[in-house]
């Protein structure tokens, strides 16, 4: 799930350009609004539940999962009674870094198992059956994801459901002052059939893992097809982030001030030396080195069913890890599979897998205050047939 994006948070970008030019910027726009939150955008995350149809009932949950850059890459068809047919975009790929589709693949199982935990509320169990027509490992092709059957069958309530609309992806240092223990750790098994889960407090080994994923965020980001990648899906300011609420959200002042001045664009945020450029480094090596603990899930192998049982088991362990007050963000530009990439994808596996198995995700784990929403579609938008 790589969510890591070159923008900073915006209380950092400020106290970078210093107190003095924020404030003149901010004079200069009075016709800013004091609040810019994008609320269409948002909607989605208020209307969760409002459905009465169980299958529209539980989408209006699925469509809040975690998925890479927030493009949420899933459609659904709802032409068959009872039945919810999962198909991918192909317009919401990142062939750059991700070229096989496995972290969207990843991302498409949160959806399904996300959609099953509400489904349960309504006494539903789902009758899941993954890439009817086949599946292709090189790039997911425009045959179905999933064929899923809604069972009426007084499915036992799944108490994790509780926490969907508080779970986010924390893009924040965490505190590490505040520990988290072993037994947190361990507690936090999401227990997906065919998914090994694992993490650490150690020290040691903690400051190896900051070390890796610092230098594979510098091998994305200075890598310009990598990182333009990223740029291309950024949305910059409330207009921008309600006409298409997906991608990596930019707004509210002053960053839209900024933007309004020319000092915050896509061109400086690619142009080695800009401050914009610069910032995206500083801010992630700042908050990698902000890591008390890591946890991660791997697979026997790199299969498609492989990678959706790791996006059950991420979405799990994200709601998990809501449910004990933790904070967790996927890092997964060690995991991607590009060329210059490789060094670090060996290493990775080196540390935290057995011989022949994919290390499908690695999070950073801690304390974190409470992150904002992420955009999102509304169901209507994700249905290609009615």
């Amino acid at each position: 799930m790589n969510s890591q994006t070159p923008i900073m948070p915006r209380r950092r970008f400020i106290a970078i350009l210093g107190g003095g030019l924020i404030f003149a910027a901010g004079a200069g726009i009075g016709g800013f609004a004091l609040t810019r939150t994008p609320h269409h955008a948002l909607a989605a995350w208020d209307q969760a539940g409002q459905q009465s149809e169980p299958r529209r009932y539980a989408l209006s949950y699925a469509i809040l999962a975690p998925n890479p850059h927030n493009l949420q890459p899933w459609q659904v068809d709802l032409s068959e009674p009872d039945v919810v047919t999962v198909l991918v975009d192909p317009a919401r790929r990142l062939p750059e870094t991700d070229p096989f589709d496995r972290q969207l693949t990843i991302g498409l199982g949160c959806f399904l198992e996300l959609m099953r935990i509400a489904a349960s509320q309504q006494g539903y169990q789902l009758d899941i059956t993954l890439f009817p027509q086949g599946s292709d490992n090189l790039m997911l092709a425009s045959h179905p994801v999933a064929r899923v059957r809604f069972v009426a069958a007084r499915a036992t309530a799944d108490t994790l459901f509780d926490n969907i609309l508080q779970r986010r992806s924390t893009k924040e240092a965490f505190d590490v002052l505040q520990d988290v223990s072993g037994d947190q750790i361990a507690m936090l098994n999401p227990t997906i059939a065919g998914v090994g889960f694992a993490g650490t407090r150690d020290t040691e080994q903690v400051s190896v893992l900051r070390e890796l994923i610092w230098q594979a965020y510098q091998v994305e980001h200075k890598t310009p097809a990598k990182l333009q990648e990223s740029i291309d899906v950024m949305r910059f300011g409330k207009a921008a982030i309600n006409a298409s609420p997906d991608g990596i959200d930019l707004g509210g002042m002053p960053l839209e001030a900024m933007m309004a001045l020319g000092m915050l664009t896509k061109p400086s945020l690619a142009t080695p030396g800009t401050i914009a450029y610069q910032t995206g480094l500083d801010m992630y090596q700042t908050m990698f080195a902000a890591t008390p603990a890591f946890v991660w899930l791997t697979t026997p192998n790199n299969s498609r069913e492989a990678q959706i049982a790791a996006g059950q088991a991420w979405l799990r362990l994200n709601l998990m890890t809501t449910q004990q007050g933790l904070a967790l963000q996927p890092v997964s530009q060690c995991l991607q599979e590009y060329t210059e990439m490789e060094f670090h994808y060996q290493r990775v596996h080196e540390l935290l897998a057995a011989r022949g198995e994919t290390v499908q995700m690695l999070g950073r784990l801690g304390y974190a205050p409470a992150a904002a929403r992420t955009p999102r579609w509304s169901l209507d938008e994700k249905i290609s047939i009615t």
